[in-house]
């Protein structure tokens, strides 16, 4: 387990194939099928699949990825936070996502503000998107809050909405 950034109240860390029971109750969390979609998520070894296909395999390939954020003070898993090269985008985008429990409690812009500032002062990152469901509301005022400005509405493919581009240059 890497460590790969900490903050007053988070620990952000890389996944691990042990963490499937949590990634499975996050991506069928409500937040999740709502504003990301349904999961194929259901049982530990789609959850191992996954980490192994998705964020592990983007730590060795890009060098970052979605990670666990942790609180310090219990070590409890509440959420994903992270850095992801999407085919679909020119710029590398910053990604969140927490357990229902923890929301409304300033983590997400706690650890979103640090991974900014990760992307900026470690990987020398000269811009960073972000995309969301335009019925996203909070996800929208995370992302103004945590500096990014609306660009355009886009479609990643053809058969899918429309979702919201912001962006950030980091200079």
């Amino acid at each position: 387990m890497s460590q790969i950034l900490e903050t007053e109240r988070l620990t952000l860390r890389e996944f691990t194939a042990e963490d499937d029971d949590f990634i499975i109750k996050l991506l069928n969390s409500p937040g999740w099928t709502k504003y990301i979609g349904k999961s194929k998520v259901q049982t530990s070894d789609d959850a191992k699949k996954y980490l192994l296909n998705g964020p592990i395999k983007s730590y060795k390939t890009n060098g970052f990825g979605l990670s666990l954020v942790t609180l310090k003070s219990n070590n409890a898993s509440i959420g994903m936070c992270g850095l992801i090269k999407r085919e679909t985008l020119e710029y590398i985008d910053i990604g969140f996502a927490f357990l229902p429990e923890y929301t409304c409690f300033g983590y997400a812009f706690e650890i979103a503000s640090a991974t900014l500032d990760y992307a900026k002062h470690t990987l020398n990152l000269k811009k960073i998107v972000a995309i969301t469901s335009t019925d996203n509301i909070s996800s929208v005022k995370l992302l103004e809050k945590i500096g990014l400005k609306f660009e355009k509405n886009i479609r990643l493919k053809d058969d899918i909405e429309e979702v919201l581009l912001f962006g950030i240059e980091m200079n």
